[in-house]
């Protein structure tokens, strides 16, 4: 059975971090290219074992090695992005980020052969069939398998600031959908997504991630695809809210962001008596009703909608806190600056909006190329 074990979580602190791509053509539109490039073809070194592709034969992913800390992530990061771009310009290829490629298709695109993939449209149907997304999935690694769950649980309220600051989606299907991050939507529509429960212990997550297998609602355990989870095979904490990116350095603001709150919680956990009191005496589904799932996606809903210009229902229920400012707290809080700087940037929707009105959809393709 695919599922995991609290022996995984021996680690605190590394990073790991996986990226989707587009393969595009000469134009900049999305093309099929994975079969090339991922097994008839042998990549840069550095990629060989992490280069993988996805449900589409235009979506590629990178895995960067596990790193020991934020420096060895950084480097890593452009490493795996810089041999991604030699090897896909060698068999005559581009590589393009964002959450959706607005110029992507999901009717005229190819889908992968691969059996778990095969096995994922059969059993889906529609709303994979048209799964044309992409995002970043951040693991930082923690020691302790009770730790991480709550970690996890923790984490939630904070997945729709990131979404908002990572928005960079506005168009699907070749049309703007008024959203910031129509990913986020058209994800969702996925079973086993979103923003998850908190759950009560490690135990309650293992037993559910079995269950689901055992029941066949999953093939394994990586068919949950949560924005947030224990990952019971590489001993982290993973976060997969963000839009990709074409810039690494905003991906790096997404990294430094997620190591620095999932060490600060860790450090929370462990000066904490009794970490686990409040989920108690909350149920299941919350650690205090401003933590239910019904208020993070009402959150998370602000965030696809609105992007930078997003408000939020605080963590206590009793106030609203801008985008800005609850960017500003957590920069100040945990001593990060990256996020601050995305913050105060134009939002990559927005540039793709203004971009289609200057330059028209050549220019938003252009601007997405790494």
């Amino acid at each position: 059975m695919d599922v995991g074990s609290a022996e995984n979580f021996t680690r605190m602190g590394t990073v790991g971090i996986e990226e989707e791509f587009y393969v595009v053509d000469e134009r900049g539109r999305p093309t099929s290219g994975t079969d090339e490039l991922v097994y008839e073809t042998d990549p840069p070194p550095i990629l060989d074992g992490r280069l993988d592709h996805e449900l589409f034969k235009c979506v590629i992913e990178t895995q960067t090695p596990t790193c020991a800390d934020l420096d060895e992530a950084h480097e890593k990061l452009h490493a795996v992005r810089a041999a991604l771009v030699d090897h896909a310009e060698t068999h005559g290829y581009g590589i393009a980020a964002a959450g959706l490629h607005p110029a992507a298709k999901w009717r005229e695109l190819e889908h992968a052969e691969k059996p778990r993939y095969r096995a994922q449209l059969d059993r889906i149907q529609y709303p994979q069939h048209r799964n044309t997304t992409a995002g970043i999935h951040v693991h930082v690694g923690v020691d302790d398998a009770e730790k991480a769950t709550w970690v996890a649980n923790e984490v939630r309220w904070f997945l729709p600031v990131m979404l908002a600051l990572s928005a960079n989606s506005p168009y699907w299907y070749g049309f703007d959908t008024g959203l910031a991050s129509a990913r986020a939507k058209i994800f969702e529509n996925l079973p086993n997504t979103g923003v998850p429960t908190a759950f009560r212990d490690f135990a309650a997550y293992r037993d559910f991630e079995r269950l689901m297998v055992e029941r066949d609602s999953i093939n394994d355990r990586g068919e949950l695809w949560y924005d947030v989870r224990p990952h019971t095979e590489n001993g982290t904490v993973e976060v997969r809210a963000p839009d990709g990116q074409a810039d690494p350095e905003a991906v790096f603001a997404f990294v430094e962001y997620v190591h620095a709150l999932v060490m600060d919680l860790a450090e929370r956990y462990e000066r904490t008596a009794d970490p686990w009191a409040t989920y108690r005496s909350g149920g299941a589904d919350s650690s205090a009703p401003p933590l239910r799932r019904e208020l993070l996606d009402e959150n998370k809903w602000r965030a696809l909608r609105y992007g930078h210009d997003a408000t939020f229902i605080d963590r206590d229920g009793t106030d609203i806190i801008g985008f800005r400012d609850a960017i500003e707290r957590e920069a100040d809080r945990l001593g990060v600056d990256g996020i601050a700087r995305l913050a105060a940037a134009e939002s990559g929707a927005a540039r793709q909006r203004r971009l289609l009105e200057s330059e028209g959809l050549d220019g938003v393709c252009a601007a997405l190329m790494l």
